[in-house]
């Protein structure tokens, strides 16, 4: 695993009732057992951590967010394109 993903799984492991959890890259997040509102406090943490903004709507964003392995493809795509219109300005 990359840094990325040892990052956001170490804020997952922080959210989560039981954090002795095994989690991986496919391990969906329904398994987490990760209360909804918690998950915003998730989506803040990875922002302040990356230096990131992740857009958000619990409604629509469900594919994005369905396992580990989505959220550190999410995060990776925003920084990269965080880093390319940063180049480009």
């Amino acid at each position: 695993m990359d840094d990325v993903a040892d990052k956001i799984i170490e804020i997952l492991r922080k959210n989560m009732k039981d954090p002795s959890k095994e989690v991986t890259l496919e391990t969906p997040l329904s398994e987490l057992e990760i209360e909804s509102l918690d998950l915003a406090v998730i989506v803040f943490d990875i922002e302040d951590t990356f230096g990131i903004e992740i857009p958000y709507n619990a409604n629509e964003e469900v594919e994005a967010f369905a396992t580990v392995g989505s959220v550190v493809d999410r995060v990776n795509n925003i920084i990269a394109e965080t880093k390319s219109s940063g180049a480009a300005a």
